[in-house]
């Protein structure tokens, strides 16, 4: 099986089936047999496709007079973005992906790729061009102004760094600065409240505090283990708890950390088919969480500990409106004082865009516990 072919069975899972890409891309490439180059270029295309979705359903439908059969149009949508991103030679693109398209459609597919290859492209919108939905570069841009949003968005569709740690577990470095604003000491009682997988939580054991792992699924929480064991982080303590109602002794931690699920707007370059499942609804919803976190979190915290909350996102609503929401018997520390990288946030807070440092987007706030 080619990796043209590959890639194509594993896009129609994803474009109509519901696929999380990383998921049935890891099964289709270990049941290929493809050598390691192929393999590159098949992840490197199934990715990109689904990324630039809505950037080549464009450069294709310039050209198609009539609806197109969904099976058809994901593989003109790889077509097209072999021909528009990739350094594929135009007969080779063009040519390899007519081949795998069934008999009756071949015609079709090689005239529009042609026609594609031979085209010059007039984008009618950033977000088409960027390949995002409207709502989210609408948001973004509210937020952030027109060009750090769209600076930001441009950086999600690079491929990201890979960043691995001394203890082998690879983590965004984004995710370790949040860590050191955690500011944990040798003997602390640390909690990670919504910790799965684990790697914050094992990194932040590294400092040698003991970390109470905790997440409120059952099989969330062997994801921890695994990491743990995997890291041998032995004073990392997985346990099953729910973040928004606390099972703990009141102001019992040194240290709290809530890594509030989020919108994951910050990451999206790591996640080709984010961006097409998350909406601007479900923000509301994440919301309500994670204020709710965050007050539990505080009920857990030491007279003289501190309290951080983080996102992998940079929207106001899940950080600043948040953060917003803290009692007055906790002290907030600026974000200055946090680390260099984070660049001011709202009234205390601070992020990082992706285009700022080549990372992950990520939001923190810090607080201490003074009564």
């Amino acid at each position: 099986m080619s990796s043209r072919q590959v890639a194509f069975e594993t896009l129609q899972r994803i474009d109509h089936k519901g696929a999380f890409a990383n998921l049935v891309l890891d099964g289709a490439l270990r049941r290929s047999g493809l050598d390691e180059q192929d393999r590159r270029f098949t992840t490197q295309m199934v990715y990109g496709t689904t990324r630039m979705r809505r950037a080549c359903d464009f450069l294709v439908d310039r050209f198609t007079m009539r609806d197109v059969d969904p099976n058809v149009r994901t593989l003109l949508r790889l077509g097209a973005y072999q021909l528009h991103y990739l350094s594929t030679p135009d007969h080779a693109a063009v040519d390899a992906t007519v081949s795998i398209a069934s008999k009756k459609t071949r015609g079709f597919v090689n005239a529009v790729l042609r026609k594609v290859a031979s085209s010059d492209v007039e984008w009618p919108s950033d977000a088409v061009r960027l390949s995002y939905p409207d709502w989210l570069v609408e948001l973004l841009i509210a937020d952030h102004g027109q060009v750090d949003a769209l600076a930001m968005l441009e950086r999600m569709n690079v491929e990201p760094q890979v960043h691995e740690r001394s203890d082998g577990y690879v983590q965004d470095i984004a995710s370790q600065w949040v860590c050191a604003a955690v500011d944990v000491g040798r003997d602390d009682l640390v909690l990670d409240s919504c910790a799965a997988p684990g790697g914050k939580a094992t990194l932040l054991a590294a400092t040698g505090a003991t970390v109470v792992a905790a997440d409120r699924r059952f099989n969330r929480t062997k994801l921890i283990a695994q990491n743990v064991e995997r890291t041998d982080s032995p004073k990392v303590l997985p346990i099953v708890a729910d973040g928004t109602a606390s099972p703990y002794v009141a102001s019992a931690f040194d240290r709290v950390l809530v890594d509030a699920p989020c919108s994951g707007l910050g990451v999206l370059r790591r996640r080709a088919d984010a961006r097409w499942r998350i909406d601007a609804e479900a923000i509301e919803r994440l919301t309500r969480l994670q204020a709710r976190l965050l007050a539990s979190g505080a009920s857990s915290v030491k007279v003289g500990g501190r309290l951080v909350y983080s996102v992998c996102t940079v929207t106001k609503d899940e950080t600043t409106a948040i953060a917003a929401t803290m009692a007055d018997s906790f002290q907030p520390i600026p974000a200055a004082e946090l680390g260099e990288m984070w660049r001011p946030w709202g009234a205390n807070g601070g992020c990082v865009l992706p285009q700022d440092r080549d990372s992950d987007g990520m939001s923190v706030f810090a607080w201490s516990r003074v009564r």
